[in-house]
């Protein structure tokens, strides 16, 4: 029977076995969980690394206006969300190993790409947005991630494994973003990665070199993806696609899918556009504020809260934390509206419009992690559908980018004010907080969680 197992799968996997786990599982689980996060960290930081590029854009000579950026903001998002639907499937096909090593060195194509793009102002705006579309390739293997830790580790461990690994993970997205305004500020390799270009920003002139945004990953991810492919074993956990679809018959595939989109989207739409939004709300004002400078903040937040929120939701249970997270970024966005905060009449407003924002990714995080430990025990009656579930969901949510930015974007363009996006995003977060209270929260609800 040995001879006929596939180069890199387990014999065996019985995590909720005590035996096998104190004995065999458990190390191999945490090693897994150690290099596939850390794999996913930089997953995250080149699907964002245009948001935190795209501000810089203007400022060196390019002339796109205010809808394209907000555009070039918003493609990583769209791959990603595509990508992930796909590898919501591929676990059970392909395996942990195959999977994850592919797709660390698939990152490397965004990264070459969008650093030669920036160095040459006249690069078609066509170009970047494909640049931009291939970042979604760092976005879209998430939905290969958690699945994969959701086998690995017994039941009562998924919520602190999910929550370490994906809110580690988000803190790529912070990464990108705080790196970034350090990292073009010197010459990577003398002159070998291009000469600087001269950036313009209020009364300051000063040499950048841009493409180092995009060419410090790649040795990371040659390296990473190395790992993977030497250090990572898959579950023999198999089943087809056709056999995989079943979840779309269960309707509390689309519940989570709808609480998921609340968290998780709001968490991704927001890193993407926060830079953005900071520089049209915020820019025209004497000596305005920089982007970068406050703009890794809010995915850092979230990112902490999402890793110290999953041992939360063991304890407590997932539902009424999601319940709790949904509530708060509801009276956020009630906050942002009715003080003015998006329609500021001078800059001392600043500091609350950020205050507040960081206290909506703060429980956005917190409900990443509280969402995800629901999902295994919503899904108990099958590990696979599961497993599935988590990749699914992950997959709609990860259209947040993409959707927050174009729509904010189209708002602060026909408008003048990202405040219509805001009421729309208001009414969604009161049907998410509706639909998990009353299926999963309340007392003698269907699925408590």
């Amino acid at each position: 029977m040995q001879d006929h197992i596939p180069q890199g799968w387990l014999s065996r996997w019985e995590p909720e076995d005590e035996k096998f786990w104190k004995e065999t599982g458990r190390k191999i689980a945490w090693q897994t969980l150690t290099i596939t996060t850390a794999a996913l960290v930089f997953s995250f930081a080149t699907w964002f690394m245009m948001s935190a590029i795209v501000v810089r854009l203007p400022n060196i000579g390019f002339t796109f206006d205010t809808m394209e950026l907000f555009w070039l903001a918003a493609m990583p998002g769209l791959a990603g969300g595509t990508l992930r639907i796909i590898h919501t499937f591929l676990i059970p096909i392909l395996g942990t190993r195959a999977v994850i090593s592919v797709a660390t060195f698939l990152k490397l194509i965004p990264c070459f790409g969008i650093g030669i793009a920036v160095m040459n102002p006249d690069t078609p705006f066509w170009v970047f947005l494909l640049l931009a579309f291939s970042a979604g390739f760092g976005g879209g293997d998430f939905s290969s991630f958690m699945p994969s830790t959701g086998i690995f580790f017994p039941k009562r461990l998924q919520g602190t494994a999910l929550g370490i690994q994906a809110g580690v993970g988000n803190f790529g997205v912070s990464l990108a973003q705080f790196v970034t305004p350090w990292i073009i500020g010197f010459a990577l390799l003398g002159s070998s990665l291009g000469e600087p270009q001269t950036l313009v920003q209020g009364g300051s002139v000063r040499l950048v070199w841009l493409q180092n945004a995009a060419f410090w990953y790649i040795p990371i991810l040659v390296i990473l993806g190395l790992v993977a492919w030497f250090g990572l074993r898959s579950v023999p956990v198999k089943a087809t696609v056709r056999e995989q679809l079943d979840i779309f018959k269960n309707k509390h595939t689309w519940f989570c899918t709808l609480t998921y989109v609340m968290t998780f989207g709001s968490f991704s739409g927001f890193s993407a556009a926060f830079p953005l939004l900071i520089k049209t709300v915020y820019g025209a004002f004497p000596d305005p504020p920089d982007p970068l400078a406050y703009a890794f903040f809010g995915p850092l937040v979230g990112s902490l809260a999402r890793v110290g929120a999953g041992p939360l939701a063991d304890k407590f249970g997932g539902a009424i934390i999601t319940h709790l997270a949904g509530i708060t970024m509801l009276l956020c966005v009630i906050v942002l509206l009715v003080f003015g905060l998006l329609t500021p009449e001078s800059p001392d407003q600043f500091p609350a419009f950020v205050a507040v924002m960081l206290v909506l990714f703060l429980f956005s995080g917190i409900g990443n992690a509280s969402t995800f430990r629901q999902y295994p025990i919503i899904f108990s009656h099958s590990a696979r559908q599961g497993a599935g579930v988590l990749g699914w969901t992950a997959a709609v949510a990860a259209y947040g980018p993409f959707i927050f930015s174009t729509l904010i974007g189209l708002s602060i363009t026909t408008t003048e004010s990202p405040a219509s996006f805001f009421y729309g995003i208001g009414a969604y977060y009161v049907l998410g907080i509706a639909v998990n209270w009353w299926y999963y929260t309340r007392k003698g609800c269907e699925k408590p969680s």
